[in-house]
């Protein structure tokens, strides 16, 4: 499979994740009066844990073969500050904000997790930035902050908002600290941190005294994060293993526009100008995304590690084991130096530093 077929791929998969994302909000809002938001975040997460749990549970019991590689041991520190970052500080510093904070203003602060993903990908972790996809991004951001602006915040900045500028800021952290075990079985990863995230917020809600829903509305919350959150998720990573942190965050950005879609079609609403202008804006910042040709000769150092792949310019290695000729695979392998020129993302195997 070339460089270019699996870029596509991925930016299909971060597209897909956007637009599940996206749908589960105004989704997400017909149930808001039957559950408390605080309840509800705690069952869409809890969802989303608990399918994917049970997907990998039935994919055990048959015995199914999978082409992805499990997590090992060395991955732990990454999932475990992951999980940290996204699954317990993010969501309580967003409740925490939440509840002196205005819907409008907090849908503004929102937007901030693309922001601060990006500029830890590019200036903490080194990942590449061109002048590009520095565009394409911050179309995409001013986009997003369009949709959002109804009303601005007030003089000073409040408590409240320093909240969830810092749950942005954790889930920024979160997505940097799931680039480097993108390449373990994104299932594992999405339900893992679906049930940590759950399993925090409705404790949250129960200390606050909420009970739990009826059955069926119960259900429906589930079903919906099992979607909107862990199948989103698992392809968010996917998308993290092709492209980089920084463009699979560009493209993941497009999710309030298709929330916005989709709501306007769920309450038969009329958009405005300001719906038009972010959805040009958004069209422009993927278009950007999709034409930019990084190329430059480079050089692979030799490197041993463990992902689904097949035996493409970049995987070219024998096996100590029995192989039955099987494309994709995934096993621990080794990776000689390298230098050669071609067109590239900032996936796992283009991680270079540039001058």
């Amino acid at each position: 499979m070339n460089q270019k077929h699996t870029a596509s791929r991925s930016i299909i998969q971060a597209l897909v994740a956007a637009a599940l994302f996206g749908i589960s909000t105004p989704l997400a809002k017909l149930l808001g009066g039957a559950i408390p938001p605080v309840l509800l975040a705690g069952l869409l997460y809890a969802g989303s844990g608990a399918g994917l749990s049970l997907w990998l549970l039935l994919r055990r019991v048959r015995r199914a073969r999978t082409q992805e590689a499990p997590l090992r041991r060395h991955d732990l520190p990454w999932l475990l500050g992951a999980i940290l970052f996204g699954g317990v500080l993010g969501p309580v510093l967003l409740m925490i904000g939440l509840a002196h904070t205005q819907a409008s203003t907090a849908s503004l602060l929102l937007n901030l997790e693309t922001v601060f993903t990006a500029l830890l990908a590019w200036f903490v972790f080194k990942e590449n930035v061109d002048r590009r996809v520095f565009a394409g991004m911050l179309a995409i951001v001013v986009a997003s902050l369009l949709l959002s602006v109804h009303s601005m915040p007030g003089a000073g900045v409040p408590w409240s908002a320093l909240a969830i500028a810092g749950a942005c800021l954790c889930w920024a952290i979160d997505n940097n600290l799931t680039r480097p075990i993108a390449g373990a079985d994104p299932v594992h990863i999405a339900a893992l941190k679906g049930g940590v995230a759950g399993a925090v917020n409705i404790a949250i809600a129960i200390a606050m005294g909420m009970r739990m829903p009826a059955a069926l509305p119960a259900l429906a919350a589930a079903a919906l994060g099992c979607a909107g959150y862990g199948i989103s998720l698992a392809l968010f990573v996917l998308a993290l293993r092709g492209l980089g942190v920084a463009r699979a965050s560009a493209y993941f950005a497009t999710a309030p526009f298709l929330g916005a879609s989709v709501s306007l079609l769920i309450f038969m609403q009329r958009p405005g100008a300001a719906f038009w202008v972010a959805g040009a804006l958004m069209a422009c910042g993927v278009w950007l995304h999709l034409s930019e040709r990084h190329a430059h000769r480079h050089v692979h150092e030799e490197l041993l590690h463990e992902h689904r792949h097949r035996h493409d310019v970049h995987h070219q290695h024998t096996h100590d084991f029995a192989w039955d000729g099987r494309e994709p695979h995934t096993h621990p392998h080794a990776h000689e130096r390298l230098e050669h020129n071609h067109a590239h993302v900032p996936d796992l195997h283009h991680r270079h530093p540039h001058r």
